[in-house]
């Protein structure tokens, strides 16, 4: 039986903030949110469930965070300025503005001042919502996280910075992206508070730079299995650097933790070099950006390898590329390319990750009594630090395959396939939807992507307004927040769509990811997602574009159908099918 520790109970007993020291403490006397209660759930379970002396050389904790409670949120909301911002309807950014125009109230800022005061480590500043990370809707990315550094030397500038940051987590709760999802839900502003975490970023500092070895997701159910793996095998995406890399949809390195050594799923050598991580994220640790206070990376910053080459920290996580022989050799090699596939810890045991993230993932199934997701960063060993350190900051119940659903092989009677697939991510039977929005795929090209997005979201804005579930077919990693990858949609851009199709488009193959809070949501909502690859019923766009026509934008099209799709889903084998009369 799944056990439901986001259901509004009354807090857990936390200790007053004193000087930011604490594993675990709190400012204010109202709730911790959604997310904070998953951390002190974390904690827990690690004491209960986790076997520490089989990882003796390495620490694993929840990293020290201070929860400033709700009714410090509400207490800063009795500005009737701000509450005729929030109902305006004014854009994100204007919203964003007005908020850093007002006080956190007198009575909470010496606190404030005693963390920045006693914690000279970078601080990820996250929301911590009374509705975020329960098991039926998640909000995984709804709001805003925003890390400083917290390295001025004068402790006004850094409390300043700590309540900006916490003053931009509270504007995202109004952003249009958050309204829409509350509307999915069935919820308004009114029946959501904000609390929020400050919490110890894990990493360690190289010059101008400070982020982690490794970050990390891991998911005791994938949708995507491939191989030999099965979907109760799970799966775990890993990237260089900060987090934000797999929580955005970027570039990551996914693999199959029931089989850590097994090839991945390149045609070649030359063409993992091609699709892995060239990029990693950090925090600017140097010279103050430019002032924008509205902006989650304002003290981020996104770094080519050669510098975390020169950092000296790629050698338990790349592979060089040996171009005259067409192959990857574990490690380093001068002056060969680098190639981000973590061989070195799981093809070759060099650190017992995978060892880790298994009995991490497995004690939070324990604990939970469900399918989870959870988030890390790790420190690895290096010549001055010999312990390596595992962060633990997240861990949600997933949504699981649900009911047994088959899936035919040929089409019944006076039906016939639109869409089939051996990769579709969700369980079930849908017969309701008549509203198809597609990108038109003889205009499409990944240069024009952000546009795309734009225009999907216009579309999706008509139909969530008018209480219709649609179904999307695009090309490319839906989420990604690389264009050229996908279409970077945020989620609350597509949050009215009931299935979503990834069709394959000639000159682009893009491996698809659940790293992400994207697919966190789709999987949450029940949202179906096909991949149709090379070898599948492809897209019958002539039957589309005979259909009739809603709205068409230059990249977009619109068509609402007389009777319904009927899309079936067998999350055991992820097969799936959409049929159309």
């Amino acid at each position: 039986m799944t056990r439901d520790i986001f259901a509004g109970d009354p807090p857990p007993p936390l200790r007053r903030s004193v000087d930011g020291q604490q594993p675990a403490a709190r400012i204010g006397d109202g709730h911790i949110g959604g997310k904070a209660a998953g951390l002190m759930s974390a904690r827990q379970l690690l004491a209960d469930e986790f076997d520490s002396a089989k990882h003796a050389e390495i620490t694993v904790d929840v990293p020290r965070f201070v929860v400033l409670t709700t009714d410090v949120f509400d207490a800063f909301m009795r500005s009737p300025a701000l509450q005729e911002v929030v109902t305006s309807g004014r854009p994100d950014e204007r919203i964003a503005h007005e908020f850093q125009k007002h006080d956190i109230p007198f009575e909470y800022v010496g606190d404030l001042r005693m963390i920045v005061e006693g914690l000279r480590r970078p601080i990820a500043v996250r929301s911590s919502s009374m509705l975020e990370d329960r098991l039926a809707h998640p909000f995984a990315g709804v709001y805003e996280t925003k890390m400083i550094p917290n390295n001025e030397p004068d402790p006004d500038a850094r409390f300043q910075k700590l309540v900006e940051a916490i003053k931009y987590v509270y504007a995202s709760m109004f952003f249009r992206g958050a309204i829409n999802y509350l509307k999915t839900v069935g919820k308004s502003p009114a029946d959501e508070k904000m609390a929020v975490l400050l919490q110890e970023v894990v990493g360690a500092e190289h010059g101008d730079r400070f982020y982690p070895h490794v970050s990390g997701v891991g998911r005791s159910y994938n949708y995507y299995a491939f191989g030999r793996a099965r979907p109760e095998d799970g799966v775990a995406n890993l990237a260089l650097g900060l987090g934000k890399m797999i929580v955005d949809g970027g570039v990551s390195w996914a693999y199959c933790p029931a089989y850590p050594k097994m090839p991945p799923p390149f045609a070649s050598p030359r063409d993992q070099m091609k699709a892995t991580q060239t990029q990693f994220w950090a925090v600017n640790m140097g010279t103050p950006p430019a002032f924008d206070p509205i902006s989650e990376t304002e003290y981020l910053q996104i770094h080519a390898l050669a510098d975390a080459d020169y950092d000296g920290i790629l050698d338990f996580v790349a592979s060089s590329y040996d171009g005259a022989a067409d192959r990857l050799v574990p490690g380093l090699r001068d002056k060969w390319p680098r190639v981000i596939n973590f061989a070195p810890v799981l093809e070759y045991d060099r650190f017992p990750l995978n060892d880790l993230i298994v009995s991490v993932m497995d004690a939070c199934e324990r604990s939970l009594g469900s399918d989870v997701e959870i988030e890390f960063a790790i420190t690895l060993p290096t010549k001055t630090q010999r312990t390596a350190h595992f962060g633990f900051l997240q861990v949600r119940p997933m949504a699981g395959a649900g009911d047994r659903v088959e899936v035919p092989d040929a089409a019944p009677k006076d039906w016939y396939e639109l869409i089939r697939s051996d990769g579709v991510l969700g369980n079930g039977v849908d017969e309701e939807i008549c509203d198809i929005v597609y990108v038109r795929p003889e205009a499409f090209e990944f240069k024009h992507s952000k546009t795309v997005a734009r225009e999907i979201e216009l579309a999706n804005q008509a139909l969530l307004e008018a209480g219709r579930m649609y179904l999307l077919i695009g090309f490319g990693r839906w989420g990604s927040s690389d264009p050229w990858l996908g279409i970077p949609v945020q989620w609350s851009q597509v949050c009215a769509a009931q299935t979503i199709v990834e069709a394959s488009i000639e000159g682009a193959r893009v491996d698809a990811s659940q790293g992400s809070h994207f697919f966190h949501n789709l999987s949450s909502f029940g949202v179906s997602y096909f991949t149709v690859r090379d070898g599948e019923t492809a897209v019958d766009w002539l039957w589309l574009d005979d259909q009739e026509t809603i709205a068409e934008t230059q990249f977009v099209r619109h068509v609402r159908l007389k009777q319904p799709l009927r899309v079936v889903v067998d999350g055991r084998t992820s097969r799936g099918v959409i049929y159309r009369r």
